[in-house]
């Protein structure tokens, strides 16, 4: 019987950290501009499930996905993953 309890307990314990990770909830556009050398990007704002908001943009027609504003750092190609990673941001 103990040996059935003891992983169980274990299981459950970790469970709420697997449960609370940060999600993107929402993604909003925000507005387009143009980086000092004329680039032109969108900025949308990611609502997160923590509260918090996190700023994505857009570059080449909505190609490359970066974090941050007027950023070129941290990009991927998928505007979901973008988000979660921009979610992730402590």
């Amino acid at each position: 019987m103990k040996k059935v309890v003891i992983p169980t307990i274990t299981l459950l314990l970790s469970m709420p950290s697997i449960a609370f990770a940060v999600k993107p909830t929402g993604i909003a556009f925000d507005s387009y501009a143009n980086t000092e050398e004329g680039k032109k990007y969108a900025r949308y704002v990611v609502k997160c499930s923590n509260g918090k908001a996190q700023a994505i943009t857009a570059w080449d027609n909505r190609r490359s996905w970066c974090i941050g504003e007027e950023s070129r750092a941290s990009c991927h190609n998928k505007q979901l993953k973008t988000a979660r990673a921009a979610c992730n941001i402590k």
